[in-house]
């Protein structure tokens, strides 16, 4: 007989409650996780510059997939050296310029900024030209023209709006790069033989592999990354609470596993369209747009489809990163002279910030109009920043684990580790490098 009350045992509901419980605390954490994403994301977005596609893209057509344990085995110390440069700022609140200052001689801190400009000036005139020959694949208005387009509208975004707020709908954009791992996909791949590749490291001993080598390593480990997050930490902690180390490591290790996961799939992609037809030289942006024609060979005019994929990533990537290799430069000459620094300020309160950024922007500009190959151009400035990166995670591990500097924050054992493995690696491939060269 139906009546008022339930047949069911009391507490039959309980389950329903923590069900609704359990549901609620996952969209917490969910909600959680997105908002302590800050700059540990956006310095792994803009570590696949328009640098790394060409970089990458080229190292798979040139060795296929000879160099492709690099995307797994720099994870762990591209983590390490951004996790230290990120605990530095949120620590000591202060870019890693002003730490090195405090640190150590004037002259050493000169040296290291002015090797810091010179990697981020060629950088930036890098991605200019490669926004320019992206996006002529598909507007067809000369590449020089379109650079002096994208440069003054990426200056004046930087200088008038908030980074983050453009920042914000720009990672959106990345999403281009999910083309690289659905063509992966699509296509008939040696997994096997993709898989000894990544766990077993493949060495050749020629100018040639050492060459592109450095240039991946140093387009995944750069010193533009280690300023800017450092003095992005600061600015993330300014007017709140200092956030925890736990929130800047989880941040800073989804940033660098995303990045390397996109290097890894760009490099399988490239090896096994390009190299895998003849191509082994990457002369032109169309060149290694033909990567991506596999995602689009359904459709007519696959080319040109292929073609706006890239071009969208190349030019979304490069309006990410271009503010970012600018506003880096500008925080290390900014810290170095006392000058007030900050993508917060308005043009009146920064005018020797933005003036660095305005003056870095023009030069990288005015080095596309010397006759550079843009694709080689590229290539250069990887392996330039892989150069001048040598030095500075050297410090960065000695003012990470200083007690004086950082208190109970100091690097433990395995930071220290992974750091001084970085150094040992980098150092040796610029040495391999150069000894390869001079034997011919």
């Amino acid at each position: 007989m139906a009546t008022g009350t339930s047949d069911a045992p009391p507490g039959t509901q309980e389950p329903q409650g923590k069900g609704r419980k359990a549901v609620g605390s996952q969209r917490r954490s969910w909600r959680h996780l997105l908002g302590i994403l800050g700059p540990g994301l956006v310095t792994g977005a803009a570590d696949d510059d328009p640098s790394g596609i060409a970089t990458y893209s080229q190292t798979g057509a040139q060795f296929g997939y000879g160099q492709l344990w690099t995307a797994l085995w720099m994870l762990p110390l591209v983590i390490g050296v951004q996790e230290a440069c990120g605990r530095i700022g949120n620590i000591t609140s202060k870019g890693l310029a002003r730490n090195i200052k405090d640190r150590y001689s004037l002259h050493t801190l000169r040296l290291l900024v002015v090797l810091l400009a010179a990697a981020n000036v060629i950088n930036i005139g890098a991605d200019i030209g490669a926004i320019g020959a992206g996006a002529a694949l598909i507007i067809h208005i000369p590449a020089s023209v379109l650079m002096v387009v994208f440069t003054a509208v990426i200056l004046a975004l930087e200088v008038a709006v908030s980074y983050r707020r453009y920042a914000r709908y720009l990672k959106w954009l990345t999403v281009s790069l999910l083309a690289y791992p659905i063509t992966a996909f699509l296509v008939h791949e040696p997994w096997l033989t993709i898989l000894r590749a990544t766990f077993i490291p493949h060495i050749e001993f020629s100018a040639a592999f050492f060459y592109v080598i450095l240039a991946v390593i140093g387009t995944t480990i750069s010193p533009y990354m280690f300023f800017w997050q450092t003095s992005q930490e600061v600015e993330e902690n300014t007017g709140r609470t200092r956030r925890s180390l736990r929130d800047l490591r989880t941040d800073n290790a989804i940033g660098m596993f995303f990045s390397q996961a996109t290097t890894w799939f760009i490099i399988i992609v490239a090896a096994t369209v390009l190299h895998g037809g003849g191509v082994t030289t990457i002369h032109t942006a169309a060149d290694a747009a033909r990567a991506l024609e596999p995602l689009v060979k359904t459709f007519p005019h696959s080319g040109e489809i292929a073609q706006g994929l890239f071009a969208l990533g190349i030019v979304s990537l490069g309006m990410l990163a271009i503010p970012v290799l600018a506003g880096s430069t500008s925080y290390a000459l900014s810290e170095a002279r006392g000058k007030k620094e900050g993508l917060d300020l308005k043009p009146k309160q920064g005018r020797y910030f933005y003036g660095v950024i305005t003056g870095s922007m023009l030069i990288g500009l005015c080095l596309n109009f010397i006759g550079v190959n843009p694709i080689r151009f590229l290539v250069f400035a990887a392996v330039f920043n892989g150069v001048a990166a040598v030095p500075l995670i050297w410090i960065i591990n000695r003012i990470a684990a200083d007690r004086g500097t950082m208190g109970e924050a100091r690097s433990g054992r395995l930071s220290r580790t992974v750091l001084a493995l970085t150094f040992i690696g980098m150092a040796a491939s610029v040495l391999a490098m150069i000894v390869s060269y001079l034997k011919g």
